[in-house]
């Protein structure tokens, strides 16, 4: 039986996640989304390049949710994209509302999926779709340290030349400005990258990987990043439909002891184990005090923006 994958915004991000599933040969996709015609477009021109690259995947776009049920995947990317000079958290309240009517209608339908989310800002969303599907948390995650990570891992290589695949890191944290890379366990071929990069250069990289979405936003200045977004997405997917247990870096939720972590009941960006049935366990990583108060620094910008959803009127959280 052919697995159906949802994917709520057919935007350039949630468009360009279908070309990457689609590449895969072995499931159906539903684009949906609210402009008429949109989702339609996009999904049989795409479904028109099946026969040039050999895949058998079904694409569909539409604007009604019938077509979404018996979802094993819900992928969240609905919502209103940065402009230049705005953050991730200006886009709370407007965002908020359209995860939870995406939420709503997703699950009615397909009440056994999996959530996805990659709205922002996307620790709090991932709150707002837990709360309204009533799911468990193992069920409801959200893709950002891949995309972190990944882009933290393609600065190191700019500045030193060597193959991607040379260098292992990771960034924690909120899927923000206060996100933590982790230089203590970020190794080149083995090498710790500060044998490598000078501390000054190392620190710039720092810093350009916690600007990188806005960076992306002010050269677009229509748009925001949709190819490496969509990329983690697909990762994710992929870990989840072929239950490879692999240990990223995703919005997850920490529960009542905190995930290991010291940081409870928070959704943030931690390594966890993602397979068959979401995330399955999150993983403890030794840090050093100056990145475990890095963390808890972005735990708290996080909830900030949870206890803001908290006090509109009427609340959007309890």
């Amino acid at each position: 039986m052919r697995t159906k994958i949802t994917i709520a915004g057919a935007g350039q991000t949630g468009a360009t996640l279908a070309h990457w599933l689609a590449l895969r040969g072995d499931v159906d996709i539903v684009l949906y989304d609210i402009v008429e015609g949109m989702p339609q477009g996009k999904a049989l021109d795409l479904q028109q390049a099946m026969p040039i690259i050999g895949s058998d995947a079904r694409i569909v776009g539409t604007n009604e949710w019938g077509p979404t049920e018996g979802s094993a995947i819900v992928v969240i990317t609905s919502g209103m994209p940065r402009k230049p000079g705005m953050s991730r958290d200006d886009l709370l309240k407007v965002n908020a509302e359209i995860v939870q009517s995406v939420t709503r209608n997703a699950v009615a339908l397909s009440p056994d999926a999996i959530l996805m989310l990659l709205t922002n800002p996307l620790d709090a969303m991932c709150h707002i779709a837990l709360h309204v599907s009533g799911f468990p948390p193992e069920r409801v995650f959200g893709q950002a340290g891949i995309l972190d990570t990944a882009r933290f891992r393609a600065f190191l290589a700019m500045e030193t030349g060597y193959s991607v695949a040379e260098i292992n890191a990771y960034v924690l944290g909120g899927h923000g400005d206060d996100m933590v890379p982790l230089i203590g366990c970020t190794s080149i071929g083995g090498v710790p990258v500060s044998n490598l990069i000078p501390s000054d250069r190392l620190e710039a990289i720092v810093e350009r990987t916690r600007k990188g979405g806005g960076e992306i936003v002010s050269l677009l200045k229509t748009g925001s990043a949709f190819y490496a977004p969509s990329a983690a997405l697909a990762q994710m997917i992929d870990a989840v439909l072929n239950d490879r247990k692999r240990i990223l870096p995703c919005s997850v939720y920490t529960g009542d002891n905190g995930g290991g972590y010291g940081v409870s009941e928070l959704y943030l960006g931690l390594p966890a184990v993602i397979g068959r049935n979401g995330v399955e366990q999150i993983v403890p990583m030794e840090l050093t005090p100056d990145e475990q108060e890095a963390l808890q620094k972005s735990a708290s910008s996080v909830r900030e923006l949870v206890n803001a959803l908290r006090n509109f009127d009427p609340p959007m959280l309890p």
